[in-house]
């Protein structure tokens, strides 16, 4: 897992660029509605309200219920850029793709335990660590909510 120490200027930037395409993200037809992680006014408690009232409501109409739970906190690290930028398109306009393009390209990363290791290029992942990497997160994983959604499976 990657932790990314963020320049105070760039914590800046990413804010100013969440507030301006976090609205445009969240009502793309790509984004779940289902999604608890990172959105104002959800969370653990509002996840799990959820899916015990519907796991209720599958037992009492006579569903079979089957629940799987997955630790992906790894994914962070494992997010494709190309495929990332594609889920934006259908939400942000083509200067702010374009930025988001170039904020997520060419990242380096460097080990630090006393002196610093050789930097290598990052060619996957969201930056842990800084404002915009949850809303790419969760807008990454949004198609697997709209799958589980489409097929009664969440």
């Amino acid at each position: 897992m990657l932790i990314t120490n963020i320049t105070t200027v760039s914590k800046i930037l990413e804010r100013l660029a969440l507030a301006r395409l976090k609205p445009d993200i969240v009502s793309s037809p790509n984004y779940c509605p289902l999604q608890s992680a990172y959105r104002a006014a959800h969370s653990t408690e509002t996840a799990l309200v959820r899916m015990v009232n519907d796991i209720l409501g599958c037992i009492n109409s006579g569903s079979v219920v089957a629940m799987v739970g997955l630790d992906i906190s790894v994914a962070f690290d494992m997010v494709s850029h190309q495929v990332l930028i594609s889920l934006l398109e259908f939400g942000i306009c083509s200067p702010s793709l374009d930025w988001m393009a170039s904020h997520l390209s060419d990242r380096s990363v460097s080990v630090r335990h006393g002196t610093a290791s050789a930097a290598v290029l990052v060619h996957a992942g969201v930056p842990q660590g800084s404002i915009l990497g949850p809303v790419l997160f969760t807008t990454y994983l949004s198609p697997f909510g709209r799958l589980m959604e489409r097929h009664s499976i969440y």
